[in-house]
């Protein structure tokens, strides 16, 4: 896999012509609206079997095996002519194949909501192991809220993904509360109702396991969360070994303080659970200051601190599928606009922008000024970014990807994690 930018200049053509592939390849692989309009700054897919890679200073054999989702073994048996000590130097032509299917097998998950398209989820499904749909509320009983999953779950067992029910402690306002998951974990009568309803949920929709999303949990209640995290394993493991997974925020450090983040003990929460989906993403949110929404130096600091507290196939690590338009400069009080990767290239080009890549946080963006003068700023998700995460990932040996959401379609996403990964099937 070839991550070509475009210049000045360049059409889909010229860059066909130039790597030996055809346009519509190229065309279908990044899922190009319009193949005559291509936006400068524009990052595309560019796949071939066998291509020669021109070391760069900085590189070594592990980093470019890494690069292009090869072992270091299978690198070193398509170039035999380089041999130890393996000192490269630049402008050295090094073999590349990807003929050989040396990825590396993960498991990807992906959030939809109940009113998400099927036609749109359809799209994603078959790179998906498990569909986890957002979501079932509680009231202040205890008793479920119930939405339309049965589409969503009938179209998950047709590309053999399996659906996984989300409880949040959303309140009828859709707002995550502190006072309703207080109430559910100290009172014996509404938490028991609220497990027997799971389980009645899990048998009559046929769910293979469930999702718990509690945020703004009060640090007071953290022990009895814990305890219903586990009262509620020890159950679904009796009722039919179903599995079980927490959403969890982006700590750093044990000792990290926040209403987020307090009663999110990682290392307690990780053996309680099958698995745990770190929500690695809202640096930049829809309220916040102008950044991006999952910059690699921060998402790297949660990884690193999260692999300390619990296996690393434990970890799910999550990536996002939407950007913001941010208003500069700031004010507090403002609301950015959330930008679907889908449709990040076709907005840079009604703006008239170039895109450009942030380095450190492995993040493209683009900038304009609207009919009012105002400075913007777009930050989203691109195939070097998602290359950035789909390394970590790797680098890390996680046990999978989170998307959030799938609800557009973002085909450059799944070609690269395509590349990498050999995405696992449970056989539901």
């Amino acid at each position: 896999m070839i991550l070509y930018v475009v210049k000045s200049g360049d059409s889909i053509y010229s860059i066909a012509n130039n790597y030996k592939v055809s346009a519509e390849k190229i065309i279908n692989e990044n899922n190009i609206k319009d193949p005559n309009s291509l936006v400068v700054g524009q990052c595309l897919i560019i796949k071939k079997n066998d291509y020669v890679y021109y070391v760069k200073e900085g590189d070594s054999l592990y980093s470019i095996a890494n690069k292009y989702g090869l072992s270091l073994e299978a690198l070193k048996f398509l170039n035999p002519n380089i041999t130890p000590p393996y000192q490269l130097t630049v402008g050295e032509k090094i073999r590349i194949s990807t003929k050989k299917d040396d990825r590396t097998p993960i498991k990807i998950n992906g959030y939809a909501y109940d009113s998400s398209s099927i036609s749109i989820v359809e799209k994603s499904l078959p790179y998906l192991t498990y569909l986890s749909i957002f979501s079932y509320s509680i009231d202040e009983n205890g008793s479920l809220i119930d939405i339309n999953d049965t589409p969503l779950i009938a179209a998950a067992k047709k590309y053999n993904v399996a659906p996984i029910m989300v409880v949040t402690n959303t309140n009828k306002n859709g707002t995550f509360s502190t006072e309703l998951v207080h109430n559910i974990l100290n009172n014996e009568i509404i938490q028991n109702r609220l497990l027997k309803e799971i389980v009645t949920k899990l048998k009559d929709k046929e769910y293979y396991g469930l999702n718990i999303d509690f945020e703004y949990i009060s640090p007071d209640d953290k022990k009895a969360y814990e305890e219903f995290i586990a009262t509620l394993h020890d159950r679904l493991k009796m009722e039919g070994n179903y599995t079980l997974s927490v959403a969890l925020a982006p700590k750093t450090s044990a000792e990290q303080t926040g209403l987020l983040y307090e009663a999110h003990d990682y290392k307690v929460l990780g053996e309680e659970t099958d698995y745990t989906v770190l929500m690695t993403y809202e640096w930049g949110y829809t309220y916040g200051p102008a950044m991006p929404v999952a910059p690699i130096n921060e998402v790297k600091k949660v990884i690193d601190y999260a692999i300390t507290e619990m296996p690393p196939k434990k970890i799910f690590m999550g990536v996002p599928n939407y950007g913001y338009d941010f208003t500069l400069p700031y004010v507090e009080g403002s609301a950015a606009k959330s930008i679907p990767n889908s449709t990040s290239i076709e907005y840079a080009k009604s703006k008239n922008a170039t895109i450009k890549y942030d380095d450190l946080a492995e993040t493209p963006f683009f900038t304009y000024y609207d009919s009012g003068k105002k400075e913007h700023i777009v930050y989203f998700e691109d195939p070097r970014s998602i290359q950035a995460k789909s390394l970590l990932a790797k680098e890390n040996n996680l046990g999978g990807i989170s998307i959030w959401t799938i609800s557009s379609y973002f085909k450059q996403l799944y070609e690269v994690l395509d590349n990498y990964f050999k995405i696992e099937k449970i056989g539901y």
